[in-house]
């Protein structure tokens, strides 16, 4: 047992590496001859003001409609804890996170909604979207 508690306990964690590591992972679109829409709700965004290096909270919401690829959920979830510690502006990430999702899949369709949490009695919402949708 004290074996598998230092294993645990190395530096940095698992859970640091894994996401230290992440990168996001796509697999075939299953049907490829249907126009579908897929919701991805992620609501516990954090990153930090590169200003006062406070943490910035936000819901993320992922809606698309894939084409070749479809986003594997493990890795979205591990890519998306990887802004935690990053200094970096609301508009920043949110174009970055759209950037590096369609760079993995290419989808047909994207819509990337971030509400921010309200600091000093201010909040934003950020909408960017990508493609054309087919409804």
């Amino acid at each position: 047992m004290n074996e598998e508690l230092n294993h645990n306990t190395i530096r940095p964690l698992y859970g640091e590496r894994k996401i230290a590591e992440s990168e996001i992972i796509c697999f075939e679109n299953p049907n490829k001859s249907r126009n579908y829409q897929i919701s991805i709700d992620l609501p516990e965004f954090t990153c930090k003001c590169p200003f006062s290096g406070y943490p910035d909270f936000a819901k993320l919401k992922l809606t698309y409609q894939p084409k070749e690829k479809v986003y594997e959920l493990k890795s979205l979830k591990l890519y998306i804890n990887s802004f935690r510690d990053q200094k970096i502006s609301h508009e920043e990430v949110i174009n970055k996170i759209m950037d590096d999702l369609i760079a993995a899949a290419n989808p047909q369709w994207l819509c990337l909604n971030a509400d921010f949490n309200p600091r000093g009695n201010v909040s934003m919402k950020l909408e960017l979207t990508h493609g054309n949708k087919i409804n």
